[in-house]
């Protein structure tokens, strides 16, 4: 089993009102198998024979339906006081998942929930950075000023701002975006572990601060062209960017994720 770095996303899990549902669209997407105890409501996703996130069945309908990410850590109680100390909420204080190990959830200033994870006996993904597997997770806020001094007083990591270039027929306008290295490392895009983008005028109004989970497939348009077939829908269709082909799409009951097909695997 991996050890993860401190602060390192270690998880992902989905809150879906249908498991059974939820199931059979991401083991048709993804490939993806499952195991649960019976009568459990939640059931552990394998890809390849190797763990790599859960989906959970919502416990209150008033829940929303998505994906969330957790963070490493080796002192939860620590964190979840940095938490307060920086000005964000601990929305569930730290609580045993058995032998598993300890979970707390938490928001930033500007809203956008997260997790923590404490390992126990289960460290966290067991398989990332390859189809079918986690491989990136960021943060869109309308705050950005006050978002990224939070997450470095809290995790500790060190932001470098890039400029994600448009589109050259004009309809993606440049971006300008933040990505995140553990301490300890050399900041810059080769350590980077996560990001922060913005919320511009180009997204509803309403839209809140939120996390999106971005998973690695070797066929980014197959990929969009199953999730339709599927039930879900495309909400940013397929587009190459610095390190990649990606897409943003939502399943079958309305949860939003992220496709990468890696530059090394674009034709």
């Amino acid at each position: 089993m991996a050890v993860f770095a401190q602060s390192a996303p270690c998880w992902v899990d989905v809150q879906l009102s249908d498991l059974e549902a939820g199931k059979r669209f991401y083991g048709g997407l993804f490939g993806w198998t499952f195991h649960a105890g019976d009568g459990m409501p939640f059931a552990d996703a394998y890809s390849d024979g190797a763990l790599v996130a859960a989906l959970a069945a919502k416990q209150d309908g008033r829940m929303p339906t998505t994906w969330g990410v957790y963070f490493s850590t080796d002192d939860i109680l620590a964190t979840v006081a940095l938490i307060r100390e920086a000005g964000g909420q601990v929305i569930t204080d730290p609580v045993r998942a058995e032998r598993a190990g300890v979970l707390a959830q938490a928001a930033d200033p500007g809203g956008a929930v997260f997790g923590l994870w404490q390992a126990g006996d289960r460290p966290g993904f067991e398989k990332q950075n390859a189809p079918g597997a986690f491989c990136w997770t960021e943060v869109y806020t309308r705050q950005p000023e006050r978002v990224d001094a939070f997450y470095e007083q809290v995790f500790g990591f060190q932001g470098t701002d890039i400029e994600l270039p448009g589109s050259p027929d004009g309809a993606r306008e440049a971006e300008a975006f933040r990505v995140w290295s553990p301490a300890g490392t050399e900041p810059g895009e080769d350590t980077a572990i996560g990001g922060r983008a913005l919320i511009t005028d180009a997204f509803p109004e309403m839209m809140p601060s939120h996390f999106l989970t971005y998973f690695a497939v070797a066929d980014c348009v197959r990929t969009a062209e199953t999730a339709v077939r599927l039930g879900g829908r495309i909400t940013a269709p397929p587009m190459d960017i610095p390190y990649g082909r990606t897409a943003v799409l939502q399943d079958d009951q309305g949860a939003a994720f992220a496709v990468l097909q890696p530059t090394e695997l674009l034709p």
